[in-house]
Order: structure tokens, then C-alpha cells, then sequence
């Protein structure tokens, strides 16, 4: 009694437990690929579904969410052998989970090391500066590059973008060594040309000044000739009004060189008139 009492809750037990074994609920946004005697046989969809037990296994359970990959940080030599440190972030979905898993041995790790590979070429043929200033135009080639081929694992490549490219820490003191130099340059080139500015308006100025004195002298002199023909046409012959004027003249010379503070003393002639014809060049 005893006996056939165990039989029947063991054979209970393993009805239980092989209808628990057949049923598989898959929760929404995943799939799991089934194996039939070590054999892919089908992949089960979201809601409930049935399997044969102890024949069939879930062997992967895979999401079909949209999967965020991380491309770690890596050194890259452009055209111009500038190193740059990039790193990039890759937006994933499975579409075909049988592929995923039995197309490649690590699917995330092939991503990031075909990510990292293309990048690589990718910026290898630009310059630094170019490197620098079109990031988008490296997204939408580097998107490009791999599409292709992880299409053939079942995964399809939502978008691709770049978050850093920074010149190397060398670079980046050479690039600010080099971005001072040429500020100093240009404020060498700004105050030389201030300066020749200012020696060209400055040798302007003297010229300008020395012409308009020379074109004074010219006048004065014409106006001192033209006095004097009119001083002779009026005195003729006639030395008195002569020597009065060169008197004149001579007196007010003698005054201004008495009140200089050089002057240590003046000695006036005794005979005024005769001084001023002796100047004249005539003899009494």
C-alpha cells in the first residue's frame, strides 16, 4: 500500500515537472533560441509557448531591445601623424537572434573591435584638422563601414556617434605651444607695422615741414629783394636815409645782444656813423 502510494506521487511529481519543463512564458523584448538534441530548432517569441521536454532547451535567452555598446578609449595616428584619443558609443538591435549567436562567438566584442578598427582607417586618412572639425561626416562613413557587415550576424546598426576626439596630451601642449607662437607673431607683425606706419607719417611730416620752409625762405627772400630794389629806385644816390636805417638796425641789434643773459659785456663804436658806413663798404 505503502508502496504504490510512493509510485503515484513520484510518478505525479514527474508529470508536474515535466509539464513545468514544456511551458516557457518569454517575457516581452526578448527571444530564446531553442535547441532540439544540441541542434538550433527555433527561437520562441514574447507570451506563452511550448517545448518538448527533456528534447528541446532555451540555449540563449536574447533581448531585442535596442542594445547601448560602449567603444572604449584607443589612440589613433591621423594623415599628418597627430594622435588623437577617441572613443565612441554604438545603438544596436537584434533582429535575428539565431545569427547573433551562432553567426559569431561574441557579437558585442566583434561590434567593438569592428567599431574600433574602422575608426581607426577612418581617421587615418583625414588630417587633424579635419579630424577635428567633421565628426559627422566620420559618424556617417563609420555607420557605413560596419552596417554591412553585422547585418550578416542578424544585428542591425541604429546609429553610430562619436563622443570625443581630443589631441593626445603631447599634442595638445605642442598645439598650444604653436597657437602662442602665432599670436606672438602677429602682435610682432601689428607693432611693425605700427611703427613703420608712424615712421612713414612721421618722415612725411618733416618733408612736408622742410617744403613749406623752403617755400617761406623762397618768398621772404623775394620779398627782401623787392624791398630793397624799392629802397634803392627811392634813395637814389643818397646816403643819408642809408645810414639812418642801417643805424637803426644796428642799435636795435646792439640793445637785443646787451640784454641776453650770454651777453657778459657791449662795447658801442664811438662813431656810429662811421661803423655803419664801414659796413656799407664806403669810406668817408
Amino acid at each position: 500500500m505503502n508502496i504504490g502510494l510512493y509510485l503515484s506521487l513520484g510518478l505525479l511529481a514527474f508529470i508536474i515537472v515535466t509539464a513545468a519543463k514544456g511551458v516557457r512564458q518569454v517575457p516581452q523584448g526578448n527571444k530564446w533560441v531553442i535547441e532540439r538534441l544540441g541542434k538550433y530548432h527555433g527561437s520562441l517569441s514574447p507570451g506563452l509557448n511550448f517545448i518538448i521536454p527533456y528534447v528541446d532547451k532555451v540555449a540563449y535567452k536574447i533581448t531585442t531591445k535596442d542594445i547601448v555598446l560602449d567603444i572604449p578609449s584607443q589612440e589613433v595616428i591621423t594623415k599628418d601623424n597627430a594622435i588623437l584619443i577617441t572613443n565612441a558609443v554604438s545603438y544596436i538591435n537584434i533582429l535575428l537572434p539565431e545569427k547573433a549567436v551562432y553567426g559569431v562567438e561574441d557579437y558585442e566584442l566583434a561590434i567593438r573591435t569592428l567599431v574600433q578598427t574602422s575608426l581607426r582607417s577612418i581617421l587615418g586618412e583625414m588630417t587633424l584638422d579635419e579630424a577635428l572639425s567633421s565628426r559627422d561626416h566620420i559618424k556617417e562613413r563609420l555607420k557605413a563601414a560596419i552596417s554591412s557587415d553585422i547585418a550578416d550576424w542578424g544585428i542591425t546598426l541604429k546609429t553610430v556617434e562619436i563622443q570625443d576626439i581630443n589631441p593626445s596630451g603631447t599634442m595638445q601642449q605642442a598645439m598650444e605651444e604653436q597657437a602662442s607662437a602665432e599670436r606672438q607673431r602677429r602682435a610682432t607683425v601689428t607693432r611693425a607695422d605700427g611703427d613703420k606706419q608712424a615712421a612713414i607719417l612721421q618722415a612725411e611730416g618733416k618733408l612736408e615741414a622742410s617744403r613749406r620752409e623752403a617755400e617761406a625762405q623762397i618768398v621772404l627772400a623775394k620779398s627782401s629783394q623787392k624791398a630793397i630794389e624799392f629802397v634803392t629806385q627811392a634813395i637814389g644816390e643818397r646816403e643819408l636815409p642809408v645810414t639812418y636805417l642801417l643805424g637803426e638796425k644796428y642799435i636795435q641789434s646792439l640793445t637785443a645782444l646787451s640784454n641776453s643773459d650770454n651777453a657778459k659785456s657791449v662795447i658801442f663804436p664811438a662813431d656810429v656813423p662811421s661803423a655803419i658806413k664801414g659796413l656799407m663798404g664806403k669810406n668817408q
